[in-house]
């Protein structure tokens, strides 16, 4: 049976165009293109009213939207190459390439680093999170570029999952940001949850946000940028990026939070080093990443500046 969903336009919202805010919102989990589509078979309604898909959303009023019924996907493994960092019965780590989706998403059905590892594993990964998710214990984003955690077996998954949620577990990036920070360490404690007008990026807020705290230290300083490192004590979406922006110093290259950069595709992000105890061998066990090739550019670039 098709699911509806209710939803109200904010008064920010007011004048932008419907179908552009529908796919704006999680709670759908749409595409623009699917919203267009749903829209076209008159499942759109605004105030009791079927829709069109260049209308414009009207502040204050009730949307109803009709959600397709869902179809099965089948994940087929890929032959996609690793750089596997470590491996063993349990788990592994993995360097993931800049630009590769962790796992299925709208937009993204194929090609993906599950689709990889379905190849290289087989069935021999954790079942926790589904089907669509499979051994995936925490993600980076696409345009990120590193060090990942990969369950193979569920006592593994609660395992890591459980150093995650005490916040035991060793994040460590490396970043390049827009000017110079005023101290060369410190430390960003600033809730985040979703942004009130676009839903497909997060902020500063303390409406429905969750606690996130994020360490830095200045490792070179240039005209206009700094090299930095950071450590996570928290795991929040987007929170590196959203903490640097917060602060006036958003990534190099990250045009959503703030500071588009000719020559790289997102920003310059790197997941350098990953801690945890084996949830198995109970023994601490680290690991790091060099920095990629495009990291290193555009460092060479901006010290010969």
């Amino acid at each position: 049976m098709p699911e509806l969903i209710t939803l109200r336009i904010p008064e920010e919202a007011g004048g932008v165009r419907l179908d552009k805010w529908l796919s704006e919102q999680k709670e759908l989990g749409l595409t623009r293109s699917a919203v267009q589509s749903i829209i076209k078979d008159k499942k759109v309604l605004a105030s009791g009213k079927a829709v069109s898909k260049s209308d414009k959303a009207v502040a204050g009023a009730e949307v109803q939207v009709e959600l397709p019924d869902p179809v099965a996907l089948e994940l087929v493994p890929e032959n996609i190459p690793l750089d596997i960092v470590y491996e063993d019965d349990d788990l592994l780590v993995v360097n993931k390439p800049k630009g590769m989706v962790v796992h299925p998403a709208p937009g993204n059905y194929t090609g993906t680093l599950v689709h990889a590892l379905m190849y290289h594993c087989g069935d021999r990964l954790s079942g926790i999170n589904g089907v669509i998710r499979p051994g995936i214990v925490h993600r980076i984003d696409k345009l990120t570029s590193g060090l990942l955690m990969v369950a193979k077996s569920d006592a593994a998954h609660l395992g890591l999952s459980q150093q995650i949620q005490e916040h035991s577990f060793t994040r460590e990036y490396e970043a390049v940001c827009c000017g110079r920070l005023r101290e060369h360490s410190g430390t960003i404690n600033a809730p985040i949850g979703r942004h009130p007008v676009d839903r497909k990026k997060m902020c500063v807020t303390t409406n429905n946000s969750k606690n996130a705290v994020t360490h830095y230290e200045v490792i070179a300083e240039y005209s206009g940028w700094s090299h930095i490192r950071l450590c996570l004590e928290t795991g929040r979406t987007h929170q590196i990026r959203v903490h640097l922006s917060h602060i006036g110093h958003p990534i190099l290259g990250d045009e959503v939070y703030g500071c588009s950069y000719k020559g790289i595709d997102g920003q310059c992000l790197h997941a350098r080093k990953i801690g945890f105890v084996h949830p198995i061998k109970n023994e601490y066990m680290e690991f790091t990443s060099p920095l990629p090739d495009y990291f290193t550019d555009i460092l060479r670039k901006l010290s010969s500046r």
